[in-house]
This record gives structure tokens, sequence and C-alpha cells, in this order.
């Protein structure tokens, strides 16, 4: 079976009809390169159902997470306005694959910033706010194993919990910020901006770079998710996680 991008588009539509989001199908049989073209045929599709893009994910930052999984640069997915959750909103943990949470810096663009020569400076400069975020993440097939299939899965994204922002001034150093991360109120876990590329603004640039492979750029009033300051928690029914993020607020999520 040859690689033709509307029959794998219709494969990965029709298979998660069913409730299976991973096409057995397609296991082994996708490189990163052509699963970035299903997930943006994917994307492409639902914009024309009615959804709304909004914004960028950026994941896989962490070198000994890019070591584990044999991937050398990060990946990216997209965010949808019907992902936009809140802080402190309660979710239906019943309805979701796996649930799970990472902690992350989130930006809000002030200007388009366009590759391929994105810096992090240019990066820098093209952020208008950062907010304390969590991204909601669903494990429905095995991340490990499928790692093309999940990219056009759109890499495990759900939605993304978004806290009170900050203007993001120009003496602000990014790299100061720690996560410490409290589950039902006991703390589980903590990490560090640096986490994340060195910097989140590195994160923010390559997503720049990698999406003018495919002509596309990160526009003026799109959410960005950076990559995750600590490792992934997975989430049950009942749970209440909270993460405080130091020099930038607090940002909290309930299942039910």
């Amino acid at each position: 079976m040859g690689f033709n991008l509307e029959q794998v588009a219709d494969d990965f539509v029709a298979s998660a009809a069913a409730g299976v989001f991973y096409p057995p199908a397609w296991f082994d049989r996708l490189d990163m390169d052509q699963a970035w073209q299903v997930q943006h045929e994917l994307l492409a599709r639902k914009v024309a159902g009615g959804e709304k893009h909004v914004g960028w994910k950026v994941g896989l930052t962490a070198k000994a997470i890019q070591d584990q999984f044999n991937v050398h640069e990060p990946v990216c997915g997209y965010l949808l306005e019907s992902g936009l959750i809140a802080s402190g909103e309660v979710g239906d943990g019943n309805s979701l694959i796996g649930p799970g949470i990472e902690n992350e810096i989130c930006f809000r663009m002030a200007t388009d910033l366009s590759g391929p020569d994105a810096t992090p400076e240019s990066a820098r400069a093209a952020v208008g706010e950062l907010y304390p975020a969590m991204e909601l993440v669903e494990n429905r097939g095995d991340f490990t194993a499928q790692l093309a299939v999940s990219l056009a899965d759109n890499v495990q994204q759900s939605g993304f919990v978004v806290g009170k922002g900050i203007a993001l001034t120009g003496d602000f150093d990014i790299t100061k910020i720690d996560a410490t991360v409290l589950l039902n109120g006991e703390q589980v876990g903590e990490g560090n901006a640096t986490a994340v590329l060195g910097s989140p603004f590195n994160s923010l640039a390559w997503l720049a770079n990698k999406l003018a492979e495919a002509g596309r750029v990160v526009k003026a009033g799109e959410w960005v998710m950076a990559g995750s300051l600590t490792r992934q928690f997975p989430l049950q029914p009942g749970d209440h996680i909270r993460t405080e993020f130091s020099n930038l607020g607090v940002v909290e999520y309930r299942l039910k």
C-alpha cells in the first residue's frame, strides 16, 4: 500500500469514528514527514467542518524524551478553539481516553513569526503574553511504539488549560520560571523552563521554522504551547491538579 494523502486521511477519519484513533492499517507504514502531512490534512478537514484553528503545540522538547523515542527534533500539533479550557474548570474524566496533564508555558502571539530563519530573539519579540498552562492529553494509542501515527493523530492533544496571563516585558527572564505540581494537594513533581529546549523561546523559534516547511507561519493572536517543564501526569476521575509557576502564576484543573 503506497502513500496517498487523501486515502490515509480518510482511513484516520473512519477509524476515529469507530473509536480507534491509531488505525492499525498504518502501523509502521508512515514516516514522520508523511505523518505531518496527514496531521495538516486532518486539520484542514476539521476547519472545513466548523472548528476554529487557534494555535500550535510543541512536544518532545526534552532531550531525554527525544533519546527515548529516537527522535532528534521536537514534534508539533495544532490547537483548536474547542480545546481551550479556563483554569479552574472541571472536565468529564469518563469521556477522556487515558487522560494526562503536561505543565507548560503558553505564549499568545503579538505579531506573526515566520521561518525559516526565526531565532530565539525574533521569537521573543513576537510574543505578547505568557500564561501558566497545562496541556490536556489523551493516550489514544501506543505513543511509544507508533510515534508517526500519533503525530498524524495530533500528538495526544485534547485541550489546553490556561491561567491568567502576564505581558512579556523586556527584562523578564523566562529561564527562571520553576513549576511545582500538586496532585490532590500533594507535591508530585517540579521542573524548570530550561527543560524546554533550553528555553521556551527556542521551542517557539523551532516551531516557526518547522511550519515554514509547510508554507505556514505562527500568526498574531495564536496560542502556542511551548513544551512541558515536567513529565506527564496521568489523571483519574476525581483528581485535582494544580501547578504553580514562579514569576508567572497558577493553573489548575479537575476531573469529575
